[in-house]
Formats: C-alpha cells, structure tokens, sequence
C-alpha cells in the first residue's frame, strides 16, 4: 500500500467525497417497477456499446449500498454524490410515483446519514425515461416541466435529509453526445439542430431550482463540465475555431445560469420565449460545480458542420482513456471562471475529477494504483492553488467511488477508487484508496 506522508492539504471545512450515478452503479434494471431509460434502449441497440454489455447488473449498488456506504465511512468521506434514477421513480416520465423507487433512496440517504455521511443528489445523470424520448426527449419543452414535476416529488420526500442538490449533470455531455454526434443515448445526430436541447435542459434546471426551493431543499447548485480550451496555433482560424468551441462547450451552459444571457449569437437558435426562459434558468444558485477531466484543443474546421476540430492534446501524460493529464488546467479553469464570472460565481464544489487505469488484483488482491494516487494528489494541489488565489472551492468530489459503466465504453475503463470484480462483483479498494483515506484523516489532523 502506498504511504506518502506529504499529503495536499485544503483549508478548514473543505468537503472531500466520491460521487456515482444511478445506471452507471445500481443495477436491478427490471425490478421494483424501474421504468426503461433512453440506456436501457441504446444499449440494447447493436453496436452501441464497445463490449456489448449494458448497466442492466452494473455494480449492483441497489442491492449492496449498505456495503458500499461501509467502503465511503471507511475512507472518511464527507459527502457522497450519487443521482436518482427518473425511470425508478416515474417509470413513464410522469404521474404518480413509485414508492419502491422512492423506498430505495430512503434507505440509502438514511444509512448515509447514520455513518455520517452528507449526502448530495443529483436529479438527472442522463437516464432520461424512454417514454419521454418516445414524446421527443430534450428536444420536446414539455420535458422541462416533467422534469420539474419530478424535482416536486424527489425533493418532497428528501429535502428534509439531503443538503446539497444539483439539478441536471453536464447538459453540454447530454447535448453534444445524446443528440450531436449519436455518441451516448438517444443516439441522434442533429449536428448544430441538437441546440433547442441545451435550451430545454436549462429550463429544466432552472425549473427544477424553483421546484426543490419551494420542497424546502437548502442547497442547490449544479454541474457542469468545463475544459480549458487551447487553439492548435496562435494563427487566427485556430483562435477562432477554440472561441467557438469555448462558446458551446463552457459558455451555453454557464452564461445563461451566471449572466441570464446566452453567448452572442447563441440565442437566436434557441427555441422561445428565451428572455422569459432565462428568467427562470438564471435563478440564484448555492453552490456552482464544475466537473473537470482534461483540456481540449481546438483546431479550424474541417468540414463536418462544426465550426471547430477538437485534436488532441500533446506533451501530457494520458489516462488508459487517453484523456491528458493536466493538473494546472483545473487550476486555471478555477481561476478564469472566478474572474469571467466575478460577483456572480457561488462557492465552487469540483463534483467530478477523476481518471481511468484499468489496474486489476494481484495474487495478494493487492491493485496497485499509483497512477491515480498521483493524478489526485495533483490535482488536489490544484484546487488549493486556485483558493489561494482566491476562488472559493469548497470541496472535491472525486469520480468515481467505485468501478462502474462507463457509458459507450461499457466496462473497459476504470474509474473507481474500488476494484469491482464484474462477475463476482466483489469490492476490492485499490492503493488509491487507502491514500484518499490517508489524505482525509491527515488534512483533519492538522486543523
């Protein structure tokens, strides 16, 4: 086991957690009236899936969170961020709620609780309910104000023990590879045509915002992922071509809940009635999370209907993902947000970061992770380089918990802190994960 004695130390009162999501990690697809979701389909759709496989099983948290709240109270978490499954509470996408979907998240907020653990819920990690797609998915209104019907219940029933609430994870993720490229479920490929989607989704959250407000929630935020975005060259074209990227990628999701306005240009491919939309999308919020992997650099385009090339990042290490490495790209990130967005930036929470390295047991069950040991200890200094320049970061969510689905990749890539053994399902922690721990229990020592 890796021991390393100068650990990152954060400030007092900064959270460290994991987070999960729900068809990433639960599993028990087909039971206790769990409608089917827009992954449920896509998977079962040839081709979709590198290895074929599906979140059908997952890690099978639905029926092992108790073992896995056991692993969170063992490293010392402070928060867990998971997300509620839609089709597990709706089955359709509306009407009256499934109370043995509800019953789920009473047991798993409970046991959090009892160990100590804050717990933070996000509404909508991408497990759109498949009737709902059926009617038009996200490019259909009237998914938004399902959506905020669906906050009315689960925040009706968990406000009262769950602190922190973001409405929809990365929007942009939700566009771009749902309904963009055909990369994730629904699989569509509207090109530029998939931006009513970025419109919806925000009023979804800004709608969801309202809702959970009115349930009693006390904190709501959101998450949205961000890159640094670098041009290829200093020539002007690539300048330009990164300017639209940044536009799309950062920008569509963050100036309309920061600024109550769209990028210049933007609104006018956005559905109506925006001006009154945007009301409602940039209400006040708690907290802000940014969800941070990589940078991407960005050349002129080539001709498929973007305005922009993403290429690849050079000079870095890279993740079996083949994403870069690059810590200071997270400093950075925090830093230009909280000059962009001055006055209006809420206290940050980073609500992913995380990398994959598909480490497997030794003959001791040992899996030595030193890789990932050495990606979280930078960019753990990373955040502290960005509080003291002055951002207010109040906690680092690490992705993820524990192995699990990874979407398009199915379960050839490992995130977790915890080696899930796939067809045993058991749970081994990983060098890593006695580090997180180690790190914890240092930075509270020495507050």
């Amino acid at each position: 086991m890796t021991d390393r004695r100068d650990f990152p130390h954060l400030p007092e009162g900064f959270q460290f957690g994991a987070s999960t999501a729900s068809y990433q990690v639960e599993g028990a697809a087909h039971e206790d009236g769990r409608g089917p979701s827009i992954w449920d389909t896509f998977c079962a759709e040839p081709g979709r899936i590198i290895d074929g496989s599906s979140g059908d099983v997952a890690c099978d948290h639905y029926h092992r969170y108790a073992e896995d709240v056991a692993l969170m109270e063992r490293l010392g978490l402070d928060g867990y961020r998971f997300s509620i499954a839609w089709p597990r509470i709706q089955p359709e996408g509306s009407g009256r709620a499934n109370d043995k979907g509800l019953d789920f998240y009473d047991r798993l907020i409970d046991e959090l609780l009892a160990q100590g653990i804050e717990p933070m819920a996000t509404l909508y990690h991408w497990d759109l309910p498949q009737a709902l797609e059926d009617n038009g998915g996200w490019l259909n209104r009237e998914t938004a104000q399902r959506f905020a019907e669906y906050a009315t219940v689960v925040g009706t029933r968990f406000a009262d023990r769950v602190k922190h609430w973001i409405p929809v994870n990365e929007p942009n993720v939700v566009m771009m590879d749902g309904y963009a490229l055909g990369t994730h479920a629904p699989g569509q490929q509207q090109m530029l045509g998939a931006l009513p989607v970025a419109h919806h989704l925000l009023l979804a959250h800004g709608q969801a915002v309202h809702a959970l407000r009115a349930a009693g929630a006390s904190s709501v935020g959101t998450a949205n992922n961000h890159s640094p975005v670098w041009p290829a060259s200093g020539g002007d074209v690539d300048k330009k071509a990164a300017n639209s990227y940044a536009a799309l990628w950062n920008r569509l999701f963050a100036d309309p809940i920061l600024r109550g306005a769209y990028p210049e240009g933007l609104e006018t491919h956005m559905p109506g009635p925006v001006d009154d939309d945007l009301a409602v999308i940039s209400a006040p919020l708690d907290f802000y999370g940014v969800n941070y992997y990589n940078p991407t650099r960005v050349a002129a385009p080539d001709g498929d209907g973007l305005p922009f090339k993403v290429v690849s990042v050079t000079g870095y290490p890279c993740t079996d993902f083949g994403w870069p490495v690059v810590p200071d790209g997270l400093r950075d990130l925090l830093v230009m947000m909280s000059h962009e967005y001055a006055g209006l930036l809420p206290p940050v929470y980073i609500t992913e970061s995380g990398c994959a390295y598909n480490n497997e047991p030794d003959p001791t069950s040992r899996v030595a992770d030193e890789l990932r040991i050495d990606y979280l200890d930078r960019h753990l200094r990373a955040v502290g380089q960005a509080i003291e320049s002055g951002v207010d970061v109040r906690g680092y969510y690490t992705w993820s918990l524990i192995d699990n689905f990874e979407w398009a990749e199915g379960y050839t890539k490992r995130f977790g802190l915890v080696h899930v053994d796939f067809a045993s399902l058991l749970r081994t922690p990983k060098d890593s994960y006695h580090w997180f721990a180690q790190m914890i229990a240092a930075n509270r020592a020495g507050r």
